[in-house]
């Protein structure tokens, strides 16, 4: 039984908070275990579940209840195990709600650690207590940077394996701080030793760490308090889809669909089409169940104009006070994704939002080094999971905002226009 089925808290399940955080780290830092244990310590698990992990942990010839294989699903991750791709968990307590994303720790999938990412608002670095700070704790931190994820947990995890070290964390702490210091928009770092194989300050207090007086990871998770990250002030509205029912009882009806992206459309609002310029007012706002009073995000709704304009997919709905920046020269940050080096004279799709264009790597500025985050200028070859900053020119003007004003409309995609890859993800500065 779940816990949130037994908790007595006033609150519907519908009105809790939610957390959305990631499991980041190098390979076999343990953090499919960590979520296992969270999920099984806290109850947020079935019997039969249970019974199955217990099974597949003896048919395998563990020594413990492998707790990793509630995550990793694939036969590929069981077979080697390792995690491959994104697995999505949810589970929930009396206090909050979470989803989980457990990504890779290889180095050849930090393009899922990414995807994982974008949507965090909370980024749990595991560190092996034995290895300490590497490479890969560096790279998953500075690209939760880049994600504006503003609270990291540095997770020391292994902490059996040291002897319950005070002095191993310590140095861990020193050496993590001294990087992070470099960093710009993680707000918040908190360091928490563990054993997600024993379960030692996951969700219940650690005896064999008397000298650690701070919470578990699993209080912490509870009582972090995380804003609300999506903009209310900017309105935008990227029209994915213009709908037209054909119908004798909507006759007339033309609506401009698509998820809410910042700020809030009611009736009677002002409203600029982007990039035409047009003007117009909301007639009526609609969403799965009628007509709406007001909407925001993360809403999809459908919206109707007083006046007809000719608005497309890929087009910006936005109020003319806060209009989005519009171009064709974006300077972005990118991670690179692909196995084969960036070549700046191939030829690209970027897809922003609902919209797709042309584009060309018009500059390489430079690529950063990820231990020491020094800009390599010199260095312009982008490999894979290289990251660095660009100029990009698109054949079509774009509706942007900066990744730090607005996750939505500051973030875009590369495809390769041949194979159809898609080769970056970019953070628009």
């Amino acid at each position: 039984m779940s816990t949130e089925e037994t908790s007595s808290d006033s609150k519907g399940y519908l009105d809790m908070d939610l957390l959305r955080f990631t499991t980041a780290g190098s390979v076999d830092d343990g953090k499919s275990t960590l979520i296992g244990r969270l999920m099984y310590d806290s109850k947020a698990i079935f019997e039969d579940q249970l019974e199955s992990i217990e099974q597949s942990s003896k048919q395998r010839g563990d020594e413990n209840v492998n707790l990793a294989l509630l995550t990793d699903g694939l036969r590929a991750e069981r077979e080697q195990g390792i995690t491959i791709d994104v697995a999505y968990r949810y589970f929930a307590t009396p206090r909050r709600k979470f989803i989980i994303a457990d990504t890779p720790g290889h180095i050849q999938y930090t393009r899922n650690m990414v995807t994982g990412a974008s949507t965090a608002n909370l980024a749990i670095v595991l560190v092996d207590a034995r290895k300490g700070v590497i490479e890969q704790t560096c790279r998953h931190s500075f690209i939760a940077n880049l994600l504006r994820i503003q609270h990291v947990v540095i997770a020391v995890n292994k902490m059996d394996l040291v002897d319950w070290s005070e002095d191993a964390f310590d140095k861990i702490r020193e050496d993590f701080r001294k990087f992070a210091s470099r960093l710009d928009n993680i707000v918040e770092v908190s360091f928490i030793p563990i054993s997600a194989l024993k379960g030692d300050n996951v969700v219940d207090s650690s005896t064999n760490m008397p000298w650690y007086k701070g919470p578990t990871l699993l209080y912490h998770l509870e009582t972090v308090y995380v804003g609300p990250d999506a903009n209310h002030v900017d309105s935008r509205l990227p029209v994915q889809w213009v709908i037209r029912p054909h119908s004798d009882e909507f006759h007339d009806f033309r609506g401009y669909a698509g998820r809410v992206a910042g700020g809030v459309f009611k009736p009677g609002d002002e409203v600029v089409v982007f990039p035409s310029g047009f003007n117009a007012k909301i007639k009526g706002v609609y969403g799965g169940g009628g007509e709406l009073k007001e909407a925001y995000s993360p809403l999809s709704v459908s919206i109707t104009l007083d006046r007809e304009i000719d608005i497309s997919r890929g087009d910006t709905i936005a109020k003319p006070n806060n209009p989005p920046r519009i171009g064709q020269e974006i300077d972005a940050m990118i991670c690179w994704f692909s196995e084969k080096p960036l070549n700046p004279k191939g030829k690209f799709v970027i897809r922003h939002c609902a919209k797709e264009a042309k584009v060309l790597i018009r500059d390489v500025k430079y690529k950063v080094d990820i231990n020491t985050l020094h800009k390599l200028e010199d260095d312009k070859v982008f490999n894979l999971n290289d990251i660095g900053r660009v100029t990009l020119r698109t054949a079509s003007p774009l509706c942007y905002d900066s990744y730090k004003a607005n996750r939505v409309t500051g973030s875009f995609v590369l495809v390769d226009a041949f194979t159809n890859e898609t080769v970056a993800a970019g953070m628009i500065r």
